[in-house]
């Protein structure tokens, strides 16, 4: 996967697509990147691009606004704020035709990286805050609070819809960058929706090397919590193959490791590997190597419901301060050795 880790910022703007209004409120001017807004800006992208739940996309071969005249400007055809308003025209008309996606900031944005420019377009949804209010009552002061429903996201809060998108080039694997989170709440407008990655952008999902690692991991976590509930030694075993196998190898075949697993046990060899496939749908993983260096950087064990263990990778593998025994009857030991120091919490 392409980690972006050279960020820079080069213009931004911001229009505000009200429901309760008939048009939008576009912008006439770009925000001025002084040195906080610069930091507000780029503390977004930078969190939106480090975000897991980043997608891969490529547009539909259908005609689509957005995908177009995005292309304009990473081309080098047309103006930055002029492409922006068509970018935010484009979302009002959508969301007055659907009547159920909130009210929100849009901000457009132009982005260099290592990799090539983005154009960014970021959905800030606005965030209940209060605020006093201060009245003369009769000569006398009186403070309320109120809430207010125009606030943005806190650069600490996550973006719940956005997208970067490349210039189209025959060579790319991919076109554009998405995050579309679904809400999970059945009470809102939103509920279930996915009309930021299927109406506005045009484009469909792909998988990528961090969400094909990433759901190979959880799925061999979920079979093996399932079908060994009760043997700690054979859990120990299979979990440690696998890691060294992702540590390892660039690409590993899900039947191999099955085989290297279980053997001649047909039965539970065929049960993992056909888990594995219903739930990721592959047979060959591409191993993403950062994502599994960030992944088992820290080890958390949840031991018989009644103790939480948390182990850096280094110590894990380090018998002079932790050691796993198999006792041969299903059971384990772990041993945590040499103890000079420890604080209660």
């Amino acid at each position: 996967m392409e980690y972006i880790n050279e960020i820079n910022i080069n213009e931004a703007v911001v229009h505000v697509l009200d429901n309760n209004s008939d048009e939008p409120i576009l912008n006439e001017y770009k925000l001025d990147l002084n040195e906080e807004i610069y930091k507000f800006v780029f503390k977004h992208v930078q969190m939106c691009l480090k975000d897991e739940e980043l997608k891969y996309a490529v547009f539909n071969k259908e005609r689509n606004i957005v995908k177009e005249i995005s292309q304009e400007f990473l081309n080098g055809e047309n103006d930055f704020l002029e492409v922006s308003k068509e970018l935010a025209r484009q979302m009002f008309i959508l969301m007055r035709s659907k009547g159920s996606i909130a009210s929100c900031d849009l901000m457009v944005i132009s982005i260099s990286t290592e990799y090539g420019p983005l154009l960014g377009i970021m959905k800030m949804d606005y965030i209940k805050n209060y605020v006093h209010t201060i009245e003369f009552v009769e000569d006398k002061i009186g403070i309320n609070i109120v809430p207010q429903y125009t606030g943005l996201p806190a650069s600490s809060q996550r973006i719940q819809k956005c997208a970067f998108i490349k210039p189209l080039r025959e060579e790319n694997t991919f076109d554009l960058m998405v995050i579309d989170k679904q809400t999970k709440n059945k009470d809102s407008e939103e509920y279930g929706s996915n009309y930021f990655i299927g109406n506005y952008l045009g484009c469909s999902v792909i998988d990528n090397e961090r969400d094909m690692t990433k759901s190979f991991v959880q799925s061999a976590e979920k079979w093996t919590r399932t079908n060994l509930k009760e043997n700690a030694e054979a859990q120990e075993a299979i979990r440690t193959t696998i890691k060294k196998k992702l540590k390892e190898e660039e690409e590993v075949d899900v039947k191999q490791i099955a085989e290297d697993l279980f053997g001649a046990e047909t039965a539970i060899k065929e049960s993992f590997v056909n888990f594995i496939q219903e739930e990721g749908g592959v047979e060959k993983v591409a191993v993403d190597k950062e994502w599994i260096d960030k992944k088992f950087k820290r080890i958390r064990l949840k031991i018989d419901k009644d103790i939480d263990l948390y182990i850096n990778e280094e110590t894990y593998h380090d018998n002079s301060k932790f050691e796993i025994k198999r006792n041969g009857d299903g059971t384990i030991n772990m041993t945590i050795k040499h103890i000079s120091n420890y604080v209660e919490k």
